[in-house]
């Protein structure tokens, strides 16, 4: 077991994202690429930190820039410099590393604008909508002269963190089966309302949960043979249209992956409720972890996030109270936005840290997209077989053979 108490550890990741706020000396450029809701997040933890200056952004939605540009005023600050175009941020002096929070299905055009640049990136998840796109990004990854980070924050998140360190500590023994859940309100707002229609947002699963198949993946620690998914639209925008279009989202779903290693995890997915909660139960040979969240959209409800670790004995057997500080949790995504940031820095500063790489936010993607294939189909997707049909072969950036 691990030496440090739960809120120990709790407190040391804490301390030590604290400790790398407001650093002296020169401080990294960033630039921003797309000002939406996901892009102010970013624009907003990035202040906070005060790790680096945002020197540019860019948006080709004019309301979104303002938007961007209040954050800066409602904190006494100029605003930095509009850019045009990605081409152009990625190309200025005054930028050193860019972040790309554009819509879902731009990604793989915007990262091929500015990857000329050899510039640092964070992409945003999904780093793709289509497989073959994400394959394309991963591998163009392998050889890119800078650090890249995928937008995978919810590894961040207290109870997952201190849930992920208790399984490197041994705590529960070998992992045979995880189960992660969601329940949640439906989709927010976007810009053309694109997170409405698969063709943009490729898909609930891709879009909204590659976070848990990330989670899925790095706990099961070996890759995805078979996906089994059922789901479908049962409330959300049964009616929703925007320009002759009718919104084909799912809005619930329930997947089931199986690992090469024998690991068995499942997924589940609600879209239509009131409050947001969460889930993770890992079962090993020794006993079992839980952690829950309850969280909410709406004002004046802070969340709430627990872990228990089930072993005889353990400190934390009954469960224990895990929530960031409220500045912390302030910070984006109950606080793992924060984090996330902060590794990105520290790829900058030469350090090699857990933010999540291309390979593990391909890998996401493809759990993801095999779930939304298997609901189509109605069957088990076995994963090499149906990359195989569309001669895709990731194994080889995983250094798997086949």
């Amino acid at each position: 077991m691990t030496e440090l108490s739960i809120l120990e550890q709790r407190d040391a990741l804490v301390a030590e994202l604290q400790g790398r706020m407001s650093l002296a000396g020169e401080k990294p450029r960033y630039g921003v690429i797309g000002t939406g809701m996901m892009g102010r997040e970013h624009l907003r933890a990035i202040l906070q930190l005060d790790q680096a200056v945002i020197t540019g952004i860019c948006d080709s939605h004019p309301e979104s820039l303002a938007l961007a540009e209040a954050e800066f005023a409602v904190r006494g600050l100029a605003p930095p410099t509009r850019f045009a175009s990605a081409e152009a941020m990625a190309l200025a002096e005054q930028v050193d590393a860019l972040f790309i929070c554009t819509p879902n299905f731009t990604h793989r055009a915007v990262f091929d604008q500015v990857a000329p640049s050899g510039k640092p990136v964070f992409l945003e998840k999904p780093m793709a909508t289509t497989l073959a796109d994400a394959l394309y990004v991963a591998e163009q990854c392998r050889h890119y002269p800078a650090p890249i980070q995928v937008g995978m924050q919810y590894r961040f998140k207290s109870q997952y963190q201190l849930a992920l360190n208790a399984l490197a500590a041994g705590d529960i023994g070998a992992v045979h089966m995880i189960s992660l859940c969601e329940y949640r309100p439906p989709f927010l707002g976007k810009v053309n309302e694109w997170n409405k229609f698969t063709e943009y947002s490729g898909g609930t699963l891709v879009e909204k949960c590659c976070h848990y198949f990330d989670l899925l993946n790095r706990i099961a620690g070996s890759l995805p043979a078979r996906v089994y998914a059922s789901g479908g639209r049962a409330v959300n925008f049964l009616d929703f249209e925007r320009e002759g279009k009718r919104s084909d989202i799912d809005d619930h779903a329930m997947v089931i992956v199986e690992y090469e290693n024998g690991i068995r995890g499942q997924f589940t997915l609600n879209m239509f409720a009131r409050e947001l909660y969460e889930e993770l139960i890992v079962g090993g040979a020794h006993g079992m972890i839980r952690t829950t969240e309850h969280a909410s959209f709406q004002p004046d409800r802070p969340s709430r996030a627990h872990i228990r670790i089930e072993v005889a004995d353990h400190e934390a057997y009954d469960g224990v109270d895990c929530t960031f500080p409220e500045d912390i949790e302030l910070g984006g995504h109950y606080g793992s936005t924060l984090f996330e940031h902060d590794r990105f820095y520290r790829r900058l500063q030469g350090e090699q840290t857990d933010g999540a790489t291309c390979d593990e936010g391909l890998w996401a993607i493809i759990v993801a997209a095999m779930a939304q294939d298997s609901i189509r189909a109605g069957t088990v997707i076995d994963v090499r077989t149906a990359l195989a049909e569309q001669g895709l072969d990731p194994y080889r950036l995983s250094g798997v053979s086949e």
